[in-house]
């Protein structure tokens, strides 16, 4: 596992919408689908990295709480499945599942969604305002696996409230994961 840090997409940037096959419904359906009155949260996301899986019980409560807030989170997976089969779709959605998402579990299969948002890790979150602009892209919190910092969401949080007061984020600090697992020959989109 190489440790990657988000490539910090531009702030500002607006997120077109995209349909994706949603693993749970089984369905191609649109993001924009699933927006929040307040704002959405996209999270790039995989089921076999040891930094989402770390996260995940936590990131399961922490969306269900801001979706009251009307953050609403849309999750996308862009590994590629033939070379990662625990990330494929049925397996998306048995995780989806067995967590009890309250969120939809997107396969990115050919990668265009992840190459649009210049993902680069899993997690990566991406968050977004009314109007589909990015507001906030970076980590979670200082927490990772064996540094025995305690998993808040603090910087994520933050994000949100800010949003919600209409104010900026001033310090964003990248997220660091697992590269996704692109479907190139040297692990690059190409």
């Amino acid at each position: 596992m190489a440790l990657t840090p988000s490539n910090m997409l531009p702030l500002g940037t607006t997120i077109s919408n995209f349909a994706l096959l949603n693993t749970i419904s089984g369905k191609t359906e649109n993001w924009e689908d699933y927006k929040g009155n307040e704002g959405t949260l996209i999270i790039f996301m995989c089921n076999h990295c040891p930094y989402v899986v770390y996260l995940m019980d936590h990131l399961v409560k922490f969306t269900k709480a801001n979706a009251l807030k009307g953050i609403k989170t849309v999750a996308i997976s862009s590994n590629d499945v033939e070379k990662y089969p625990a990330d494929g779709p049925e397996k998306m959605k048995n995780l989806a599942t067995d967590k009890h998402f309250d969120f939809p579990y997107f396969l990115d299969a050919d990668q265009s969604v992840a190459k649009m948002m210049d993902a680069a890790c899993t997690p990566d979150f991406y968050l977004l305002n009314k109007d589909n602009a990015l507001v906030y892209r970076g980590r979670y919190d200082q927490a990772r696996p064996g540094n025995d910092i305690a998993i808040t969401g603090e910087d994520l949080q933050e994000a949100i409230n800010d949003l919600l007061a209409n104010r900026s984020t001033p310090v964003q600090y990248p997220s660091m994961g697992c590269n996704i697992k692109w479907k190139t020959e040297d692990g690059f989109p190409s």
